[in-house]
């Protein structure tokens, strides 16, 4: 079966000029959960039931809440159960301690900040989540923002057009943070390692692809902590973004619930995977309250009451039609997490 010509014009080029990233890093392989794609779908799975009775524990001044946070109310898809253990955490000093806290009991953790690509299972997840909420803003110079990973990022692209800068155009209707953007290249760098010290990377040290990025492969990597983004001025960039919004507004299920693209577009093919879906004829298909998006095919949304098995499915029956249809195997750029941590593929 012949490909289908592209549609639409090739994906943004890459629009940060100059930046440099504070990364933070704690523990070691063992007690880290390591973000991963789509795996198949626990045997004999049951909720997470969890022993300790204690609702909350308390650690150099973090509160960590046991058992009750559902995780549903933390993704832009509304799926998950409850997880083990969760804490936000609001500066750098806060998050270097919660992962201190799960490296010393030997606890599996995760960070997360607006959770637009993350898929929890109902199941809940059998660790602890970090919720980043470090987001301030520094105004280093004109053009130049130092911003924690926290921060929203569509908040960041319309600041910084309204001021007038070019760079960050397409980041108006983005959800998702700062960190979380830097982290999959949506489109700087301060980390936390996993020896419990900080590191800064400056631009020259990264190599960036499409929707991807080295942090993805960092083995000792805990969190990104903040980025600096250094910016050209531009009168024509506020009037840029508001174009690229109102062609989101008309191809994107904007106001529903998903969690973006679902697959990378495919490298050195000339074609992207909404219309490798679209041309499979799967706009529309349903599992249960999962749904392939009407208006834009490699976005599902979750049309109400959708389970993490619904949405695991529905991604296994397109990924299966498309490689039937057109010998292409699709690759996931949502990311999994599989309820007990101790089953992942850490070398993924």
């Amino acid at each position: 079966m012949a490909l289908p010509k592209r549609l639409h014009p090739p994906h943004l080029p890459q629009a940060l000029i100059d930046w440099d990233v504070k990364l933070a890093a704690i523990g070691d392989s063992k007690t880290y959960c390591k973000l991963l794609n789509v795996l198949k779908y626990p045997k004999n799975s049951r909720t997470i039931f969890f022993k300790n009775k204690e609702q909350t524990q308390n650690w150099n001044g973090l509160k960590f809440i046991r058992g009750k946070k559902l995780l549903k109310d933390l993704t832009t898809w509304g799926i998950g159960g409850p997880c083990n253990y969760f804490v936000p955490v609001f500066d750098q000093t806060q998050l270097l301690s919660a992962v201190r806290y799960c490296h010393v009991y030997s606890i599996p953790y995760v960070v997360i900040g607006k959770g637009s690509n993350c898929l929890f299972d109902d199941l809940g997840f059998d660790g602890c989540v970090i919720l980043n909420r470090i987001e301030f803003l520094e105004r280093i110079e004109p053009g130049v923002y130092r911003v924690g990973s926290g921060f929203r990022f569509n908040h960041l692209g319309v600041l910084s057009c309204n001021e007038g800068f070019t760079g960050l155009e397409f980041a108006g209707g983005i959800p998702g943070t700062v960190g979380g953007a830097t982290c999959m290249n949506a489109g700087a760098k301060n980390i936390v390692k996993t020896e419990g010290n900080f590191q800064t990377l400056n631009r020259v040290d990264l190599s960036f692809g499409y929707r991807s990025s080295p942090f993805q492969d960092m083995k000792d990597l805990a969190a990104i902590i903040s980025v600096t983004f250094r910016l050209q001025s531009s009168v024509s960039a506020r009037k840029r973004q508001l174009e690229l919004l109102k062609r989101r507004r008309i191809t994107q299920p904007i106001g529903e619930r998903s969690a973006g693209s679902v697959f990378r577009n495919p490298t050195n093919l000339g074609v992207s995977a909404a219309e490798l879906i679209d041309n499979t004829g799967l706009k529309g298909s349903s599992i249960g309250g999962a749904m392939v998006s009407h208006i834009h095919a490699n976005f599902f949304v979750n049309i109400g009451g959708s389970t993490s098995r619904d949405m695991l499915n529905l991604i296994a029956l397109v990924k299966d039609k498309v490689d039937k249809k057109f010998e292409v195997e699709l690759e996931e750029e949502v990311l999994y997490f599989h309820p007990y941590c101790n089953y992942i593929d850490r070398e993924r």
